[in-house]
C-alpha cells in the first residue's frame, strides 16, 4: 500500500507568506506530538520538536523546541535555522531549503554549495520521544562538519516561557554522544543522543521569540528558549554519512533510558524502526481498504483515513483510549469525542479502541451526564454539557450497526445508558430535564454552541435546542431498541411512550411556518427563529420527528443559505448578528464562532440528511461528492495543516482555514459520509438493527 505524499518544490517554498502558513504534525498516539511550518520557522507557542505528554493524553509539555542546523565547510558557516523575532527573521536558513515534504513523516532538504542534507523527523508509536534521520552528501574536496543546536523549553503548552520569571530549572550532563538535561519542576528528564559523531556543551538563551499566529489571535506570543550545546559530526570529501539524533522526555529518568535503548543503538536500528512507523500506517490503510473494496484508492482519502489515527490516543494504561477533539491546543472533550467515534473507529474498523473509549468516558460519569471534558490529572472533570450524553447514546447506537455486538453493551453500557435517561427525565445538574411535553430543557450554554464573552454565552439557547430535542428522541427510540432487545419490556414500552409524545410536541411546536424550517430554539419566552445548521441533525440521525416533506424542506433551506465549500455556515449572511471573517483577539473570535463561521464538520450530517431525502441515486451521490466533500477533500487537505482538516474557516470567500489545524470532527464526519452515503458502504448490521426497531 503506498502512502500518501505532498511535495513543496524550491518554487512554492520561496513564496514566503504561503509557506510560512504551512504546517505540519505528526502524533505519537499518547497526545503528545511534533509540529512546525514549512520553513521550520515556529509560528505558535504550540510548535515544537517534542511536546510530550506527561500523563497522557494530558500534561502536554514544549521539551524540545526544535533542532537547528549548521554546515561548517572550510570554516564557512552556513546556518540552515531560522526563528522569528519582532524585528524579522534570523538566520535565514529556509534560503537553502530545496524541498520539503510529508509522506507521511516530514523530510527537508538542504542544499549548501555541494553538500546536501536530507533531515526526516519521525514519532515512535506510544512513545514521548521523537527521532531525526539526518543524510548528507558531501560533494565537496574538502571534510565539512555538521552541527545541530537542541532548542529546548519545558513549559505546558499553553502557556510561554519568561526566562527571568520560570519555576523550572535544569542541569545538563553530556556522556560522549548523549546529553541528559535534568529539570525540576516538575521532575523529570530530557535525554539526547546521536549515533554519530559528540555532544559538546554550552548554552545560551534566545530572548524574545516571536509567533506571529499567537500575535494576530491576541494571545501571548513573545518566549524565550535556551539553547544547548551542540551535536557534531563531520562528513569526509566525496562521502556520504547517515545519523540520527533521538530525543526522549520523561517524569522517569530510569523509563526515559529504557525508551532511548530501544531505538538509539545504531543507524541499523533507526531505520528499522522508521520502517516500522511506516508499516504500520500501510496497515492502517490496508484495513480501511480491505473493508470497503468499492472504495476507490485516492491520495487524498489516504489522508484522510492516517488523519483518523492521530486523534485516537492512549490514557494513563492500556485499558483506556481517548480522543484529542484538536491539534494543536484542544484536549479530550465529550461532545466531540462521541460525534467524531463513527468515522474515526467505526468507519475504520477500529472496534477495539472503540469500545475503550466507552469505558474511558463511563469512568467518569456522573448525575446521568457524559463529561463533557476530561482535563490534566489534577483537574476536574467538566459536566457543562446537555448533548454530549446524547451523542454517546448515539455512538452505541452506531457501534453496534458495525459491531453486532450486544453482548458489550449488555455487559458494560447497559445500565449507564438507562441512568443517563432517568435522570434527564427526573432532572439533573444545569437543569437539564424532560418537560411535561416530553421535550428536554436545559440551561444555557450547554449545546455545541457555547462561546462565550465576559462569562455571557454568545449563542445561550436556553430552553429547548433543536438538536437536542432530535437527540433526545434517537435516545429514546435506541433505548427502545435496546430494551426489546435484551427483553426488558416495561422499560421498552416507556421509552417508546416517551419518544412518542416527544415526537408530538416537537412536530407541533418546532415548525416554522414563515420559514419552511424548524426554529432553533423555542422557550416560554419566545421562538428563536435564527436560521442555523443545528436543524439539519433532525433529519440526519436514524430516528428522525419529521415527515419526508418537511426533512426535504430543511435540507433545501440549509443547502440555498448556509453551505459553503468548506462547510456550514453557522449563521445566513443575511442575519444581522452575521460575522463573516473569525478573527482578532478572543473577544472577536467568540462573536464569530457561531454567528457565522463555517463548520466542515457539518458537512457530514448534511451529505446523510441531503442523501436520505434526496435518494441515492448515482446523480444525486456524485452531485454530493462533487459540490458537498471534494472541495474540501481536494484543497483544503494541503492548504494549511498538510494532510488534516481545519476546525473552522471563515463564512465569507475565500474561506480563510482557522482554528486549530487538525480537528477530529472534521475529518471523522465528512469520511462517515463519504464512506457510508456517498460509496453506500453502509454498516453490515443496520438494516436488521433498524428494523428490530419498528
Amino acid at each position: 500500500m503506498m502512502l500518501p505524499s505532498i511535495r513543496f518544490n524550491n518554487e512554492k517554498l520561496a513564496q514566503f507568506e504561503d509557506a510560512i502558513k504551512t504546517e505540519w504534525i505528526i502524533t505519537n498516539g499518547l497526545g503528545g506530538y511534533a509540529s512546525s511550518t514549512v520553513l521550520g520557522v515556529n509560528t505558535r507557542k504550540y510548535h515544537g520538536l517534542l511536546v510530550a505528554a506527561f500523563y497522557p493524553p494530558g500534561d502536554r509539555r514544549i521539551c524540545l523546541a526544535k533542532l537547528e542546523e549548521e554546515i561548517d565547510i572550510m570554516n564557512n558557516i552556513y546556518p540552515l535555522g531560522a526563528n522569528e523575532y519582532q524585528n524579522g527573521i534570523f538566520p535565514q536558513g529556509y534560503l537553502f531549503l530545496k524541498e520539503f515534504s510529508v509522506s507521511p513523516f516530514p523530510k527537508f532538504v538542504y542544499k549548501v554549495q555541494d553538500v546536501e542534507i536530507q533531515k526526516t523527523i519521525f514519532m515512535p508509536y506510544e512513545k514521548n520521544a521523537i527521532v531525526t534521520v539526518y543524510k548528507v552528501s558531501n560533494k565537496n574536496v574538502a571534510d565539512v562538519r555538521i552541527r545541530v543546536f537542541p532548542l529546548i523549553n519545558w513549559r505546558h503548552f499553553h502557556s510561554v516561557t519568561d526566562r527571568w520569571n520560570i519555576s523550572w530549572k535544569f542541569i545538563q550532563k553530556k556522556e560522549g554522544n548523549e546529553v541528559d538535561v535534568q529539570l525540576n519542576v516538575p521532575k523529570s528528564v530530557l535525554i539526547m543522543k546521536t549515533t554519530s559523531g559528540k555532544y559538546y556543551p554550552a548554552g545560551k538563551w534566545l530572548e524574545k521569540l516571536y509567533y506571529r499566529e499567537e500575535a494576530m489571535r491576541g494571545e501571548s506570543c513573545l518566549e524565550d528558549s535556551y539553547q544547548l550545546g551542540y551535536f557534531e559530526t563531520s562528513v569526509k570529501a566525496s562521502k556520504a554519512e547517515n545519523f540520527a539524533i533521538t530525543a526522549v522526555a520523561d517524569k522517569n529518568e530510569a523509563y526515559a533510558e529504557k525508551i532511548l535503548a530501544e531505538t538509539t543503538d545504531s543507524m541499523y536500528d533507526i531505520e528499522a524502526l522508521l520502517e516500522r512507523e511506516n508499516q504500520r500506517r500501510e496497515n492502517l490503510l490496508k484495513r480501511f481498504y480491505d473493508q470497503h473494496e468499492s472504495v476507490s484508492v485516492g491520495d487524498w482519502l489516504n489522508w484522510i483515513v492516517l488523519a483518523t489515527d492521530i486523534f485516537i490516543v492512549k490514557g494513563i494504561d492500556d485499558t483506556q483510549k481517548a480522543v484529542i477533539a484538536g491539534y494543536h491546543w484542544f484536549d479530550v472533550w465529550g461532545r466531540d469525542t462521541f460525534v467524531s467515534l463513527p468515522g474515526l473507529m467505526l468507519v475504520t474498523g477500529r472496534f477495539d479502541d472503540a469500545r475503550k473509549v466507552f469505558l474511558t468516558f463511563k469512568k467518569h460519569f456522573k448525575d446521568g451526564l457524559i463529561p463533557n471534558y476530561i482535563p490534566d490529572q489534577l483537574e476536574t472533570p467538566a459536566y457543562n454539557s446537555v448533548d454530549a450524553s446524547l451523542w454517546f447514546v448515539n455512538a452505541v447506537l452506531q457501534y453496534l450497526k458495525y459491531s453486532n455486538d450486544f453482548k458489550f453493551v449488555h455487559e458494560q453500557l447497559w445500565e449507564t445508558l438507562k441512568a443517563i435517561i432517568d435522570n434527564y427525565v427526573r432532572g439533573t445538574i444545569f437543569n437539564i430535564r424532560m418537560d411535561n411535553d416530553g421535550l428536554l430543557s436545559h440551561d444555557a450554554q450547554l449545546t455545541w454552541m457555547d462561546a462565550s464573552v465576559d462569562g455571557q454565552p454568545i449563542t445561550p439557547r436556553d430552553g429547548k435546542a433543536v438538536e437536542i430535542q432530535a437527540l433526545w428522541y434517537n435516545a429514546l427510540k435506541t433505548m427502545e431498541l435496546l430494551a426489546k432487545r435484551f427483553m426488558e419490556n416495561a422499560e421498552a414500552e416507556r421509552y417508546g411512550q416517551m419518544a412518542a409524545k416527544a415526537k408530538e410536541s416537537f412536530v407541533s411546536k418546532f415548525w416554522n411556518t414563515k420559514k419552511y424550517c424548524l426554529f432553533d430554539v423555542i422557550s416560554e419566552a419566545a421562538n428563536d427563529d435564527s436560521l442555523r445548521p443545528n436543524q439539519i441533525t433532525s433529519v440526519a440521525l436514524d430516528f428522525t420527528m419529521l415527515d419526508n416533506i418537511k426533512n426535504e424542506k430543511i435540507v433545501d433551506v440549509v443547502f440555498h443559505e448556509l453551505l459553503t465549500p468548506c462547510g456550514l455556515r453557522t449563521l445566513p449572511k443575511t442575519d444581522p448578528k452575521y460575522v463573516g471573517v473569525y478573527t482578532g483577539d478572543r473577544r472577536s473570535r467568540d462573536k464569530a464562532y457561531h454567528n457565522g463561521t463555517s463548520w466542515p464538520w457539518l458537512l457530514g450530517p448534511f451529505t446523510t440528511a441531503f442523501l436520505k431525502v434526496k435518494g441515492y441515486t448515482e446523480y444525486r451521490r456524485e452531485y454530493a461528492l462533487r459540490h458537498f466533500l471534494m472541495p474540501l477533500f481536494s484543497d483544503q487537505l494541503y492548504r494549511i495543516g498538510l494532510g488534516v482538516l481545519s476546525e473552522i474557516f471563515d463564512g465569507e470567500p475565500p474561506h480563510t482555514p482557522r482554528g486549530c489545524i487538525a480537528q477530529a470532527w472534521s475529518i471523522a464526519e465528512p469520511l462517515r459520509a463519504y464512506v457510508e452515503d456517498v460509496m453506500q458502504n453502509r454498516p453490515r448490521y443496520e438494516k436488521e438493527i433498524l428494523q428490530s426497531s419498528r
